[in-house]
């Protein structure tokens, strides 16, 4: 099976993974708001490059508050029209994105911080599925797929870490599991471009009591490490998608 995260709009590189056969887990962040390396995406084609510019600041020092009051700002009384907008870019992203998996023998897609689940499910194609989380076997071995990202600025693939151990208690002990976000590891969870950490202590609490083989996830771009072992655990970052367009072979 190979695996990836991240993809963030890569439309052509996913097509072109998913036409190579076999079994494909998508471990979330499908659509692009941002590239923090270019400013591209969603909010810059909306808001404007010098709002992304912004943004990214207020983001990268950990200032919600401050993001908070940067969209009130900005959107005034414009509110309706701006997320009409969005919404309307979101749902051509995911007709997009979706398209590319339209050759593939079989996918398992669970969602990220940025993605919007319902809209997600409306455009997947046939021999994909999507999981909010389950386990799956693959090859002989369990598999459990856990969505949602850290909660920072309430989008609506973000969950609490209540709500991320009571999901990794409904799916039990797996041999490897995969999420979109890292276990609290601050080598595996510091993005050193964005300069912030999140990491899901209910995941690695999980890692402990557990004690899955492999963990696989993405979230974190540009991570200080991308392999770690944590007591039984291989934990492997499989991003950044749109920055590598490779998959990650685990068998």
């Amino acid at each position: 099976m190979r695996l990836i995260a991240d993809v963030h709009g890569a439309t052509a590189a996913l097509k072109r993974i998913a036409e190579l056969g076999g079994t494909l887990l998508l471990l979330g962040d499908l659509i692009n708001f941002i590239d923090y390396r270019t400013y591209e995406g969603i909010i810059t084609d909306v808001s404007g490059r010098g709002f992304t510019e912004n943004l990214v600041r207020l983001r990268a020092a950990g200032d919600y508050e401050a993001v908070e009051r940067l969209w009130q700002g900005f959107s005034g009384e414009s509110k309706q029209q701006l997320r009409e907008r969005y919404d309307k870019l979101i749902d051509s992203a995911y007709v997009d994105i979706c398209s590319a998996l339209a050759g593939v023998d079989v996918a398992y897609v669970t969602y990220g911080n940025v993605d919007h689940p319902s809209v997600m499910q409306k455009y997947l194609p046939a021999r994909t599925h999507f999981i909010e989380a389950d386990t799956i076997e693959i090859d002989g071995a369990r598999v459990g797929l856990v969505g949602g990202g850290i909660i920072t600025v309430g989008t609506p693939g973000e969950i609490t870490e209540d709500q991320m151990a009571n999901r990794l208690d409904s799916i039990g002990p797996v041999d490897i599991l995969c999420t979109h976000v890292p276990p609290a590891i601050p080598a595996l969870a510091t993005d050193v471009l964005v300069g912030r950490t999140k990491g899901s202590v209910a995941v690695l609490d999980y890692l402990a009591r557990a004690r899955p083989s492999y963990h696989y996830f993405g979230d974190i771009h540009q991570g200080r490490a991308t392999h770690w072992r944590y007591r039984a655990t291989r934990c492997i970052n499989v991003g950044y998608f749109r920055a590598t367009g490779r998959a990650v072979h685990h068998g």
